[in-house]
């Protein structure tokens, strides 16, 4: 059995009038990378800060590796490491500096991880060089570094690579991936850059004005996202035996109220509609259909899916 590393049920915040989360459930399995995906202000940050108790919930119940009350929470929470916006570091001061002094204020034993941190996250030959002048991208792996060094079992990131440039996107990615696949840390990593997501995540959650609209696998995403020939027909058991026998088709699937899914011959619908015509089959359309991760959220929230 599948153990469960964040499990909320109902999770709600409320400022004033505004209700930033509204009865969110998310489960999270150990090894996973959850990606959890929102517009700005959709209330990623507000789901996180909850997580890491730097903000009360106003409703609902929150479960972190299997503990739910209050003393509990306290101790599993020192399993974590978070990044919430841009950690405030000192600016004349170096890399490993910073980090000694937020060691010594955490209590975190043992020098060493100091410079385990920096080699994970490829900063260990910064030197004295002072954290003013760090380009984005290596403040935001030092702020990596400062979540890393209690050796987390759970890593939560909030936009980690928003601003960063292509290239250090893909550092930051490949030292996420290294974490998850050598250490077996689960992340919880939320963004709107949503290409870059699907890279990463093995696992989504949608949320969309506070509510979580959808969670699914990043193979059952792939799985719906597949580009295919939508058919519409008048008899699709019909149409199938017509698929396999005329066309020798094997590769579809067939939906209810008439439509089927080919996966194959894509770039030729007007052979497919021929053979289903004169097979008999009265075809009312024929669509190509298929989407990227930024596709499928936009036709949840009621934008334009193209395909």
């Amino acid at each position: 059995m599948a153990e469960h590393v964040l499990v909320t049920r109902g999770l709600t915040k409320r400022y004033g009038g505004h209700l930033a989360v509204n009865h969110a459930d998310i489960t999270i399995e150990k090894g996973q990378i959850y990606g959890l995906v929102g517009r700005n202000g959709a209330g990623k940050t507000t789901i996180i800060r909850m997580i890491t108790a730097q903000t009360i919930p106003t409703a609902g119940e929150l479960e972190l590796f299997g503990a739910v009350e209050p003393a509990q929470l306290g101790r599993m929470r020192r399993r974590t490491g978070a990044m919430v916006e841009t950690p405030s570091f000192y600016p004349y001061l170096s890399a490993a500096e910073n980090l000694e002094y937020y060691r010594i204020q955490r209590g975190i034993p043992g020098r060493h991880v100091v410079g385990e941190a920096l080699a994970t996250v490829g900063l260990a030959d910064t030197g004295k060089k002072k954290f003013k002048n760090f380009s984005l991208g290596m403040k935001q792996r030092l702020g990596l570094a400062l979540a890393l060094m209690n050796h987390p079992d759970f890593l939560l990131l909030d936009e980690p690579i928003n601003g960063l440039d292509p290239q250090g996107i893909v550092e930051f990615r490949n030292i996420l991936l290294e974490l998850n696949r050598q250490r077996g840390t689960t992340i919880f990593i939320s963004s709107h850059i949503l290409t870059e997501l699907a890279n990463l995540a093995t696992h989504y959650g949608f949320l969309e004005n506070g509510m979580m609209l959808e969670q699914i696998s990043a193979r059952d995403l792939e799985e719906k996202c597949r580009a295919c020939l939508e058919l519409e027909v008048d008899d699709a058991s019909h149409a199938a035996l017509v698929l396999e026998q005329a066309l020798g088709e094997r590769d579809y699937e067939v939906l209810p109220g008439g439509i089927i899914r080919l996966y194959s011959s894509l770039d030729e619908p007007e052979r497919v509609t021929r053979a289903l015509v004169e097979g008999g089959v009265a075809v009312q359309g024929v669509h190509s259909r298929g989407a990227n991760l930024e596709d499928y959220f936009l036709s949840m929230i009621g934008g334009v899916r193209h395909g």
